[in-house]
C-alpha cells in the first residue's frame, strides 16, 4: 500500500504543491472521495485517519506538545465499500501551534480542507463548550477566504447557496469526551448533542453576537452534519505508545467508538463533486489542488467558479482530443478507399462523428458557449474534407491505372496504325465501346471513375477524329453524321458529369445540416441531464434552508430568519428561470 504523502508543503509561511502528490493523483481515474481532518494540533487527527486507511501508523502520530503535520498530507486507499472509487485521506497540520507565531496559514489549510474534501472532519478535545466554539472560529472566516463566485453580485456576499453546492458534509469528532450525553434528565444522541449546542442565544450584545457567529456559520455552511464521541483510549502514559497499542490494550468503548466512526465515513462519505454533479477522480483533484494554491499564493481568494472554469477548461480540450482520436480509430478501422459512392464515405463518417460526439459529451462539463464542441464540429468537418479528397485521390488513381492497363492494347494498335486503313474507324469504334466496358465492369473505382473515363475519352478525340477522316469507306455525310453523334455523346457526357457533381455537393450540403442536429441532439440531451441534476441539487439546498429558517423561526431569531427568506426566494427565482428555459442552438 502507497505511503502517506505530503500534498501541499507549509513552508516558512508559503504553501507549495509537491509534484510527487500531484503525479500520484493523475494516475487515479476513479472518482474519489475526500475526507478531511482538521482541529487542534495534539488532539489525535492523525490516529482517526489511519484507522480509515485500515492502518495503526501512516500519518505521523507524535507523541509531544510540538505539532508533527506541516501543511496538508495525502493518503490514497482502496475504498473498503465503494468499488472503482478511491479512498483520499487528507491530514493537515494541527491549527494553533504555539511555535507558528502567526496563525495566517492556519485559516488557508482550514479553507483549503473544505474545498477539496466531501466530508470534512473537525476533530477537538472534551466537549463543545464556547472555548471550542472560539476555536473554531475559523469557520467564521469563511466568506473572507474563499469566493463562490468570479463576479459575485450585491446579493451573493450573503447568499450561502453558492457555498452549499461546492461544500462538504461535516463531522464533528469529540475526543477524550468525559460527560454523559443527556438533556433534561433524557438520554440523546451524539448529533442531538451537536444540535443543541448549536442552538442560538437571544441577545444583540457582543457578546451574544461572539456566541451566535460560528453557530450560524455552520448551520448555515454545513446543513448535514455528524457527530461522534470518544473515551479516552488508554491511559495518559500509553498514547505515546498509541500505533503499537493492540486493541486489546485499548479501551473496549473507544475500539467500538472508532469503529462506528470508520463505517459512518466508509458508507455515507460521498463522492467528490462539483457544482452540477461533475464527479472528481485523481486528475481532477490534482487541477483544483494546484488552482487553489496558485490562487492563495497569488493574494487571491481561491474562487470555486474559477478551479471549475480552469478545470473545465483543461478537460474539455482533452475531451476534444479524445473525441477525434476515437474518430479516426473508427474511420481507420471501417473505411477503405476508394468508396464506390459518396455517400458510402458520408454514411461511415456520420457513424464515426456520432460516437466522437458521445465520447466528446461524456468527457466534457461546462463548455461555456459551447466553444469547445463547435471546435469538435469544426475538426471533424476538416477531417470529412481531408477523406473526400483522399477518396478522390485514391479514385483517381485506380482509374488511371485501370485505363492504362485495360487500353494499353488499343495503344499498342494505334501505334501501329492498324486503324489507319478502311474500315479502321468501326473497328476503332468498337475496340474502344468493348474496353470502355470492361473498365465500366470493374469494382470500386470510386467516386471518380466516370470523370477520369471521360478525361481519357477526350484526349482521344483528336485521334479518333483523325481515323474519321482519313477512313475511304465513310462518305462525307456519313462522317458528317458521326462527328454530330461523338459532339453529342461528349455534350451528353459533360452534362451527366455536371449533374453528378451537384449532386455531391447537394449529399455535402446535407451532410453538414445532419452533423449539425447530431450536435444540437446530443448538446440537448446533456442539458436537459444537466438540468434535471441542477433542478436536484437546488431542490436539495432549498429543503435544507426551509429547515434551517423553521429552525431560526422556532428559536425566534426573526432577523436571521427574514435573511435567509431572501435566500430562499432567490434560490426559488433561479429555480423557476431553469424550469422556464428552453435551449436555442
Amino acid at each position: 500500500m502507497m505511503a502517506p504523502i505530503c500534498l501541499v508543503e507549509n513552508n516558512n509561511e508559503q504553501l507549495s504543491v509537491n509534484q510527487k502528490a500531484l503525479q500520484i493523483l493523475d494516475k487515479i481515474s476513479q472518482p474519489v472521495v475526500v475526507v478531511a481532518i482538521v482541529g487542534l494540533y495534539r488532539t489525535g487527527k492523525s490516529y482517526l485517519m489511519n484507522r480509515l486507511a485500515g492502518q495503526k501508523d501512516g500519518f505521523s502520530l507524535g507523541s509531544t506538545v510540538q505539532s508533527h503535520t506541516k501543511g496538508i498530507w495525502m493518503w490514497c486507499v482502496p475504498h473498503p465499500k465503494k468499488s472503482n472509487h478511491t479512498l483520499v485521506l487528507l491530514d493537515t497540520e494541527g491549527l494553533g501551534d504555539v511555535e507558528k507565531g502567526d496563525n495566517q496559514n492556519d485559516s488557508w489549510i482550514f479553507a483549503l480542507a473544505i474545498l477539496l474534501s466531501s466530508t470534512f472532519v473537525y476533530n477537538s478535545m472534551g466537549t463543545i463548550n464556547q472555548q471550542a466554539m472560539d476555536q473554531l472560529h475559523y469557520v467564521t472566516e469563511l466568506t473572507d477566504r474563499i469566493r463562490a463566485k468570479s463576479s459575485p453580485d450585491a446579493s451573493e456576499v450573503e447568499d450561502s447557496a453558492a457555498f452549499l453546492s461546492f461544500f462538504p458534509d461535516f463531522v464533528w469528532t469529540l475526543r477524550d469526551f468525559s460527560l454523559d450525553l443527556e438533556a433534561d434528565g433524557q438520554p440523546i444522541s451524539a448529533d442531538q448533542y451537536l444540535e443543541k449546542s448549536l442552538t442560538l442565544k437571544q441577545g444583540n450584545s457582543q457578546k451574544d453576537n461572539n456566541f451566535n457567529l460560528p453557530r450560524l456559520c455552520i448551520r448555515k455552511f454545513f446543513p448535514k452534519k455528524k457527530c461522534f464521541i470518544f473515551d479516552r483510549p488508554t491511559h495518559r502514559k500509553k498514547l505515546s505508545q498509541l500505533e503499537t497499542l493492540h486493541d486489546d490494550d485499548l479501551d473496549a468503548e473507544f475500539v467500538q467508538q472508532v469503529a462506528t466512526f470508520c463505517s459512518y465515513i466508509f458508507n455515507n462519505s460521498r463522492t467528490k463533486t462539483l457544482s452540477g454533479g461533475i464527479q472528481v477522480n485523481g486528475p481532477r483533484l490534482e487541477s483544483l489542488v494546484q488552482t487553489y494554491v496558485n490562487a492563495i499564493n497569488c493574494g487571491d481568494l481561491p474562487c470555486m467558479e474559477n478551479a471549475v472554469l480552469a478545470l473545465a477548461e483543461i478537460e474539455n480540450s482533452a475531451a476534444v482530443k479524445k473525441a477525434i482520436a476515437h474518430y479516426d480509430q473508427q474511420m481507420g478501422q471501417k473505411l477503405q478507399l476508394p468508396t464506390d459512392t459518396l455517400q458510402e464515405l458520408l454514411d461511415l463518417h456520420r457513424a464515426s462523428e456520432k460516437e466522437a460526439i458521445e465520447v466528446f459529451m461524456k468527457n466534457s462539463f461546462k463548455d461555456v458557449d459551447n466553444l469547445f464542441q463547435k471546435e469538435l464540429a469544426a475538426e471533424l468537418e476538416k477531417k470529412l474534407d481531408d477523406f473526400c479528397k483522399q477518396n478522390m485521390k485514391a479514385s483517381s488513381d485506380r482509374c488511371s491505372a485501370l485505363l492504362e492497363d485495360i487500353f494499353t492494347p488499343l495503344e499498342e494498335s494505334l501505334k501501329q496504325g492498324i486503324y489507319s486503313k478502311p474500315g479502321g474507324y468501326h473497328l476503332f469504334i468498337k475496340k474502344t465501346q468493348e474496353l470502355k466496358n470492361t473498365y465500366l465492369q470493374e469494382p470500386r473505382k470510386g467516386v471518380q471513375a466516370e470523370e477520369i473515363l471521360q478525361a481519357y475519352l477526350k484526349s482521344k478525340e483528336s485521334i479518333a477524329d483523325a481515323i474519321l477522316q482519313t477512313d475511304q469507306t465513310l462518305t462525307e455525310k456519313e462522317k458528317e453524321i458521326e462527328m454530330q453523334r461523338m459532339k453529342a455523346e461528349s455534350a451528353e457526357a459533360a452534362a451527366k458529369m455536371l449533374e453528378e457533381m451537384q449532386a455531391k455537393n447537394q449529399q455535402m450540403i446535407e451532410q453538414k445540416e445532419k452533423s449539425h442536429q447530431e450536435h444540437v441532439k446530443q448538446l440537448t440531451e446533456k442539458m436537459e441531464r444537466e438540468r434535471i441534476q441542477f433542478m436536484a441539487e437546488q431542490e436539495r439546498l432549498l429543503d435544507l434552508k426551509l429547515r434551517e429558517q423553521a429552525l431560526l423561526q422556532k428559536e425566534r431569531f426573526m432577523n436571521e430568519s427574514r435573511q435567509l427568506q431572501k435566500e430562499i426566494h432567490n434560490l426559488q427565482l433561479e429555480m423557476e428561470r431553469q424550469k422556464e428555459q428552453c435551449t436555442i442552438l
